[in-house]
């Protein structure tokens, strides 16, 4: 089945969401669906011709732009590019939906419309940051910003499944942000979390400091959405703040540029790992479908990569995992109604 692209979404839709969606279907094969509005869809993909086969516009007439609220845009425009998307997915006639616009209309759509997976109360963002050695998975990037302790362990028992999934990790070393190593470090809500990841029978190596997410030996962090959110952006900013200074540093003399003309490829490559347009966008664990949330400024290639990471998270069946995995101890047993909230 396609992925349904929410077509509308971001800060520059339909422009980058279009563009990036053509790339999609160019380079990697995958039928896409582009939901919004038809005319402005339509106009865009006239710039990129021939259009390649796979590509399908699904009529939604409204939009929920980046700064509304997420709540009440949601009961306003039933017919959003975000809701219609998401409603592929839970008709069957999509296996993943994206979106790049307001990630808390986003988050809301896909817990009310798909509903939750069983015995987990708040979804999370379950992002993909760099490390050392391959990647690290990080959660919650942003979708529960009042966790409790409870929905921390959901968050390690899910990243455990994610992690096993996409990085082929057997057994996953869970550990849980701190401002120190020691179990009696921290706030309420991390104390309590740490005796309850302690009991869950997960891999559970203790607290872990923030410099540990990107050089120690753990492949699951688990956070509150609050400093999830805070922790990636201000890694995005450290990223594109490194990339400035080598930049200026590269091109002050000729000795300098002469050294980056030898180590092109090297720092292209590097570039890269550090680039977040090479991640694309995070899943949105604990809802009943995949669902992929992107940056609000992505570009074209970013666009590209979050349709390409929920094309393979589908074929993969993650969600299927994340389902079949056993309810872990002190974990949520409940699933009420989820509150979900913007963490732009």
């Amino acid at each position: 089945m396609p992925v349904a692209l929410d077509a509308m979404g971001g800060d520059d839709a339909p422009r980058s969401t279009v563009a990036g969606a053509v790339r999609a279907a160019q380079r990697l094969s995958v039928p896409i669906l582009l939901v919004g509005d038809q005319d402005r869809v339509e106009r865009e993909l006239a710039h990129h011709s021939p259009r390649p086969p796979g590509l399908e516009v699904i009529h939604a007439p409204a939009a929920i732009g980046m700064a509304e609220s997420p709540g009440a845009a949601l009961l306003r425009k039933r017919d959003s590019s975000i809701v219609v998307a998401v409603d592929l997915v839970k008709q069957g006639r999509a296996s993943a939906v994206v979106s790049v616009g307001n990630s808390g209309a986003v988050m809301g759509a896909a817990a009310l419309r798909l509903g939750m997976l069983p015995g987990v109360e708040r979804p999370a963002i379950a992002m993909l940051l760099p490390r050392s050695t391959g990647s690290v998975v990080v959660l919650d990037g942003g979708a529960t910003l009042d966790a409790r302790p409870e929905h921390l362990l959901d968050f390690a028992r899910m990243g455990a499944v994610y992690a096993r999934c996409l990085l082929h990790v057997e057994r996953p070393r869970v550990g849980l942000l701190n401002i120190g190593e020691e179990p009696s470090k921290g706030n309420a809500l991390t104390k309590r979390a740490y005796a309850l990841l302690a009991g869950s029978g997960l891999h559970f190596v203790g607290n872990v400091e923030g410099q540990q997410i990107a050089l120690g030996d753990v492949d699951v962090v688990v956070c509150d959405g609050f400093v999830g959110n805070v922790l990636l952006k201000a890694t995005e900013g450290c990223a594109e703040l490194f990339h400035r200074l080598l930049r200026q540093h590269l091109t002050r003399t000729a000795r300098a540029r002469l050294g980056a003309w030898l180590l092109g490829p090297e720092l292209r490559a590097l570039g890269r790992r550090l680039d977040y347009a090479s991640y694309g966008g995070a899943l949105l664990v604990g809802v009943r479908g995949v669902c992929v949330v992107g940056h609000g400024r992505s570009t074209p290639a970013a666009v590209e990569s979050a349709i390409r990471v929920a094309w393979e998270l589908a074929q993969r069946g993650v969600v299927e995992e994340l389902a079949a995995a056993p309810p872990l101890e002190g974990g949520t047993a409940q699933t009420p109604s989820p509150r979900t909230e913007n963490p732009e």
